[in-house]
């Protein structure tokens, strides 16, 4: 067991030349996994950072530096090492791209080849591209040829239940420079519903040489183990879960966090994100992370909101201080099924 602040002498996989100390990792979520929520769950144990997917089009033609698509790519030296994950349907724009942002110090380019949001997966982006595993084979020949830094991709199980071509995919990417691949166990028409194939990740890790993170459906602690042992992963990619609970990386369940806890490291995320994206801004988008920190309290109902309303630190704080002082957000009263979330991300 992995805790944070112990010293690994062992890295547990490399991604190329990049060690990776650890198996539990935050999974990249647009608009959840910005800087500052890394930095917390690299704290508590998570092995490596991914940042949230951008747009390869949106750094190309973007001079703003306070641009969305800039501000995702801002982070900390506390979350190294950190993939940069980019998705587009264009070749070389993305191999172009790619070239450009190492320059701002990545350790990692990570492709995303497994967004099933339509609007991206339907233009040939994101899951679109596993309909060409020759193309994906192309794309990354490229990138491994000319970029100095690793390069890695996050797959889906194909585009369909007719279409389940991820050893394909596995092996374009493995041949032509990839060095991990993260799969998510579904095919993109499931998105985030519908049965995981945990067999499938298992299959792709006995076909290639190149470490494999399982993602789809880890909820718990024992869930990890269980992941690990059905599919001989180098490592656990866990996102929906890890919302409002980055004790996961910790090998903590919810019930075993406190809400004084909750309380304290919601705080500390607030203060984070106002140093990211200032004092007017940070508060208002910290609201979507402040009720998954006490959602899974029978009784923080009153509270939600009040929590999506705040609008400064000073205005959290007097919240959280009656949640804090709440007698009935204690273990026994969580709700049933609280580890279970139906965010449509991750």
């Amino acid at each position: 067991m992995i805790f944070p602040g112990a010293i690994i002498d062992t890295p547990n996989f490399f991604v190329g030349s990049v060690p990776i100390f650890g198996e539990l990792i935050l999974a990249p979520m647009d608009g959840f996994t910005d800087s500052p929520f890394r930095i917390l769950c690299r704290q508590l144990g998570s092995a490596m950072s991914y940042t949230e997917f951008v747009n390869v089009d949106e750094v190309a033609f973007s001079r703003n530096p306070e641009s969305s698509a800039n501000l995702k790519l801002r982070f900390s030296e506390r979350e190294r090492p950190i993939a940069f994950q980019i998705y587009g349907h264009l070749e070389d724009r993305l191999v172009e791209t790619a070239r450009r942002l190492q320059d701002r110090g990545p350790d990692i380019i990570d492709i995303n080849l497994g967004c099933s949001i339509r609007k991206i997966a339907e233009r040939g982006a994101g899951a679109g591209m596993l309909k060409d595993p020759a193309k994906i084979g192309r794309l990354f020949a490229k990138l491994s040829a000319q970029l100095k830094i690793p390069v890695s991709a996050k797959i889906r199980l194909g585009w369909d239940e007719r279409r389940r071509n991820y050893l394909e995919v596995a092996r374009a990417l493995e041949e032509n420079g990839c060095r991990l691949i993260a799969v998510h166990a579904r095919t993109k028409d499931q998105a985030f519903a519908g049965p995981v194939d945990w067999d499938a990740i298992a299959e792709i890790k006995q076909r290639v040489r190149i470490p494999v993170l399982g993602n789809g459906n880890v909820r718990t602690v024992a869930d990890i183990d269980v992941m690990k042992r059905q599919t001989g992963c180098d490592g656990v990619m866990i996102g929906r879960a890890a919302i409002g609970h980055p004790w996961i990386f910790s090998r903590k369940d919810k019930e075993q966090v406190p809400v004084e806890e909750c309380v304290r490291m919601a705080r500390r995320h607030l203060e984070l994100m106002i140093e990211l994206y200032g004092p007017r801004l940070g508060p208002v988008i910290f609201r979507k992370d402040a009720v998954r920190y006490v959602h899974h309290w029978i009784g923080v109902g009153e509270y939600r909101n009040r929590l999506v309303r705040c609008s400064s630190a000073d205005e959290y704080d007097a919240v959280f201080s009656e949640i804090s002082s709440e007698p009935r957000m204690r273990p026994e009263n969580l709700r049933p099924n609280s580890s279970v979330d139906s965010t449509p991300i991750g």
